[in-house]
């Protein structure tokens, strides 16, 4: 085949040339309001031991994900951090008298998958598999719920690769930001104030009767709800469930979730340095104590902080990336936990614009304050939120885990179509409200790990507060 000419090219484009100059630029639509949001119906049962069954049907894909969730979690690991989440890896690695590696050649033949995982309130247990073998699959589950192996041997090699983790932070700056800023927010007998994987002290106690003694005093029958989305109706969840887990007892009596003390901001900002010699970035956390989920604020605190840093377009990640170059991205969150997480926001920037890079955090954090948010601004946050909310919704995983996280908190997947609502309703004057309110730039806590020697004094010269060096060593054991 013989190439076209350039000429028979030009030719060609011509039209489309002057067709694109005549045309004026379109205007883009304008988009009307989001669509009311339904939800799922949820059927709701109790097995005989008392764990709790949450089912809902959805007959699009023949897949069903199965979400077993024991409260708890590494809030329940008292003088021993990492332990709970240390036990929920341990339980795939060896379960029902089959290693790691039966166990998911098995799952893998089924065309299943299976993970264990724990965090601050919470041990889980996840599968997801084809209708068509959902028996065979949970009774593999059911092995790794209730008959876990704790072998000494797979201990060992677990507690081993744990330490190497935690030697490795001494190298991740963003590691150890995290590290140093919940510890000094948090006071030393909240859980928080520890790392989810705990440290190398106690990770070198971890053995088989360890492991096991804690996974008895903390998965119980009664302190567990299984949650089933797919293609199953509820009668048909039942009668599978009962079997694998309706004989499920505990063995001991449950440990009782500790009180946590009250946290404080400081009375003054305060800024901790952590050295990370020729550093070619700093990472910055700066933040307080958070806000309860319950909080009747809760739907005015997100459009806030979707305004801040909650999405690409906030004004944080539009300053220090778009408009300064500092950055690859700036953002903030508010945790919310049970146990009401902290205020945080972020970047990673250039060592040589730590200093201006904190400027910029501190005049986006009192501009919301100070300035009513225009109100083109403000109903894009708001559509940001409400139409985000459908895509949490699309897979039987995220169907399963939306439930799970709003029971954290007493609520159903009801709660969405009223929050959604709520968003809608959110004005100006909520935002700056809620800022005011909750943002607390002049109580902060600045964490920053880069190299001291480029950034110490410029950052000193800010006066933004009493500045304290926190040694690597101290954070990361």
């Amino acid at each position: 085949m013989k190439k076209c000419s350039g000429v028979l090219w030009v030719a060609a484009l011509a039209p489309l040339a002057a067709l694109a100059q005549k045309s004026p630029n379109p205007e883009p639509p304008v988009l009307g309001p989001p669509p009311a949001l339904t939800v799922p119906a949820v059927r709701s049962t109790t097995l005989a031991n008392g764990v709790q069954l949450r089912v809902v049907e959805q007959r699009e894909l023949p897949l069903v994900q199965v979400l077993l969730v024991v409260s708890g979690g590494a809030r329940l690991d008292g003088d021993r951090p990492g332990l709970a989440t240390f036990m929920a890896n341990m339980l795939d690695e060896g379960a029902g008298g089959r290693d790691a590696l039966a166990l998911q050649s098995e799952l893998a033949y089924l065309g299943a998958s299976l993970s264990t995982a724990a965090d601050w309130d919470q041990v889980t247990v996840s599968l997801r598999v084809p209708v068509r073998n959902l028996r065979p699959a949970l009774d593999l589950m059911a092995d790794v719920v209730l008959r876990p192996s704790f072998s000494s041997a797979e201990v060992r090699r677990q507690q081993q690769l744990r330490l190497a983790a935690l030697l490795q932070q001494r190298d991740q700056p963003n590691s150890l930001a995290d590290l140093a800023f919940h510890r000094v927010l948090f006071p030393p007998q909240h859980p928080y104030s520890r790392s989810l994987q705990g440290d190398s002290a106690s990770t070198v106690g971890f053995d088989s009767a360890t492991v096991r003694t804690f996974y008895e005093r903390v998965m119980q029958p009664r302190r567990a709800t299984i949650y089933v989305v797919g293609d199953i109706d509820e009668p048909q969840a039942r009668e599978l469930l009962s079997p694998r887990f309706g004989a499920w007892r505990a063995t001991t009596t449950p440990s009782a979730l500790p009180a946590a003390p009250d946290v404080n901001a400081p009375d003054t900002r305060r800024v901790y340095l952590v050295d990370k010699p020729g550093a070619a970035q700093s990472v910055i956390n700066i933040g307080w104590p958070g806000v309860e989920r319950r909080s009747s604020d809760y739907p005015a605190i997100v459009v806030m902080n979707t305004l801040l840093g909650g999405s690409f377009t906030s004004r944080l990640n539009m300053n220090l990336r778009e408009t300064k170059g500092y950055t690859y991205g700036a953002s903030s969150r508010f945790v919310f936990r049970p146990l009401p997480g902290p205020f945080i926001a972020s970047a990673a920037v250039r060592t040589n614009v730590t200093d201006s890079s904190l400027v910029e955090f501190f005049k986006e954090l009192n501009a919301l304050r100070e300035t009513p948010v225009p109100a083109e601004e403000l109903e894009r946050a708001k559509a940001y939120v409400e139409l985000g909310l459908p895509g949490g919704l699309e897979t039987v995983s995220q169907v399963a885990g939306q439930m799970n996280q709003l029971e954290l908190f007493g609520l159903t997947l009801d709660e969405l179509p009223r929050f959604s609502a709520a968003v809608r309703a959110v004005t100006p004057a909520d935002v700056q409200r809620v800022a005011r309110k909750y943002l607390i730039p002049e109580r902060a806590v600045v964490v920053i790990v880069g190299d001291l020697a480029a950034i110490r004094k410029p950052v000193e010269a800010l006066g933004l507060g009493p500045v304290t060096v926190l040694e690597v060593a101290s954070l990361a054991r």
